[in-house]
């Protein structure tokens, strides 16, 4: 059985199917971990799920753009359909609520002790340890599968607070949680995040760094696959695999094998 990391797909299914056939995937024996974000900005988000849902053995950490379709599901006055969102055919199947649930209970942050990798969409505080982070991951996973969810959808949105501290509590609480795992990429050197910038390292304000780069960061050890920051690319490091290469931007869909070797694999967007 192998395990392989996938790297943000967002609707890009075709190269999806080509790239699961470059690693002779096979459902039932071997198991996918995708970074998050499905769906969005690519052309076939509902084709994507559809596959995805189906399959027998898959973690699917939640994105950015996930999030951002159940909020638009759920009607939430925030949650505004932006010019470049692909989603119309998710909320006009006629299987959207079985669809919509798979991804409402999908988790945050996964980590599996046998394997030794921690998967997060996004990143994770700087002040984190992994016990604090899957922690953390787990309220609001618990709120998303509550009779709560429509109220987070509809007041996720936002910047703040930016920084984390152990006194928060409720929706400021779940937001930066949130933003945290879902978005960032900059943060100081106190962990205060900045969601703005999206460049590759180099390009962000003074006194920013990427999130990894943190000193003393409390999850060194920990190994840790995401996704989230095409312009960064394919990112291989000592306890780091960053592999989201920027399918929907006409460049490539990358899966790792996680349980042997960290064997590299990238399909180009277009065939």
């Amino acid at each position: 059985m192998a395990v392989y990391a996938i790297g943000d797909i967002q609707g890009c299914y075709d190269p999806l199917r080509r790239l699961l056939d470059a690693l002779a995937f096979e459902p039932g024996r071997d198991t996918l971990w995708f970074t998050g974000d499905l769906v969005n900005r690519g052309p076939q988000s509902l084709e994507v799920l559809r596959y995805v849902a189906g399959l027998p053995d898959v973690v699917s950490v939640l994105g950015n753009h996930d999030l951002h379709l159940l909020a638009l599901a759920s009607g939430a006055p925030a949650a505004r359909k932006r010019s470049r969102d692909t989603l119309d055919a998710v909320l006009a199947a006629p299987d959207r609520e079985v669809l919509l649930e798979w991804v409402r209970t999908r988790p945050l942050a996964h980590h599996d002790s046998k394997l030794g990798w921690l998967l997060v969409h996004a990143g994770v505080a700087p002040q984190w340890d992994l016990a604090q982070t899957l922690a953390c991951a787990r309220e609001v996973e618990e709120v998303l599968r509550s009779d709560a969810a429509p109220r987070f959808l509809g007041e996720m949105y936002g910047d703040e607070p930016s920084r984390w501290s152990a006194r928060l509590r409720g929706m400021e609480r779940w937001r930066f949680t949130t933003n945290c795992l879902t978005r960032m990429r900059y943060c100081d050197a106190k962990g205060r995040l900045d969601l703005v910038a999206k460049g590759p390292p180099g390009t962000q304000p003074d006194g920013y760094v990427p999130w990894f780069r943190v000193t003393q960061r409390a999850t060194q050890d920990v190994r840790i696959v995401f996704g989230h920051w095409a312009t960064l690319g394919f990112l291989h490091e000592p306890n780091l695999l960053g592999i989201d290469t920027g399918c929907v931007w006409g460049q490539g869909l990358t899966g790792v094998r996680l349980d042997r070797g960290l064997r590299r694999v990238t399909v180009q967007a277009s065939a």
